[in-house]
């Protein structure tokens, strides 16, 4: 039976305008974007046989053009519009974190955070710098590929943050094997970190580890 005949409060459309959109599931919300189905299959049916071939939401998304366009009944339009659609939730987290505002919401960072570097698949060291009164100036990628304490330059560091007159820094770098738990080697970079920009009076206020489903806060263990 096509969407169109079931009772409107089943309708994905009409159900996110009444309850909103985290009243819907996965399936419906991809439903929505899908638009169609596919001959005897409705758009909601499809959006369900997506999510089990290609394991699950997170998986869905971050798939490639071509092995998604493999997939009866998907093609180029809807990859595009599940891409556009994650870049602005990015985006959206980053005007949360725009420049003159102070930051006072840790839950924000590492939302912020997770969707910055969650999905890549090297590593990367990134930074959130702040002025004087914790203010958002700018986030930016400073080095990228495996990362020990040789290759995080902390005079690099120390050398943007005086660039952009910050006064204070958040790190973060991300995990792609997805466990979260810092490594001896991560605690030895912030350490240099930390007694590097101290020279120039500039703060480190924590280091995130981004994993799969976890964001580790230094600290909140009362590493920094």
């Amino acid at each position: 039976m096509s969407i169109r005949h079931w009772p409107s409060t089943e309708r994905p459309r009409e159900k996110l305008i009444g309850h909103g959109a985290g009243a819907l599931s996965d399936a419906e919300l991809l439903a929505i974007i899908l638009r169609v189905g596919t001959a005897g299959v409705s758009a909601v049916d499809l959006a369900r046989e997506m999510l089990v071939a290609f394991g699950g939401l997170r998986s869905l998304l971050e798939v490639g053009h071509d092995q998604f366009c493999a997939h009866r009944g998907l093609g180029t339009a809807t990859w595009v519009q599940l891409q556009a659609g994650q870049e602005l939730a990015r985006r959206h987290l980053a005007c949360q974190l725009d420049k003159g505002e102070a930051l006072t919401a840790p839950g924000l960072v590492r939302r912020y955070l997770s969707a910055q570097l969650r999905h890549l698949d090297h590593e990367v060291f990134a930074a959130i710098f702040l002025d004087t009164q914790h203010r958002v100036i700018r986030f930016e990628v400073l080095f990228q590929g495996t990362l020990d304490s040789a290759s995080v330059y902390p005079r690099e560091v120390a050398k943007r943050a005086l660039a952009l007159g910050a006064g204070a820094l958040i790190i973060a770098h991300n995990h792609p094997s997805g466990v979260a738990e810092p490594s001896d080697a991560d605690r030895r970079i912030t350490e240099r970190l930390r007694e590097a920009l101290a020279l120039f009076d500039i703060r480190v206020l924590d280091h995130f580890v981004v994993g799969d489903g976890e964001v580790v806060s230094f600290a909140e263990r009362g590493w920094v």
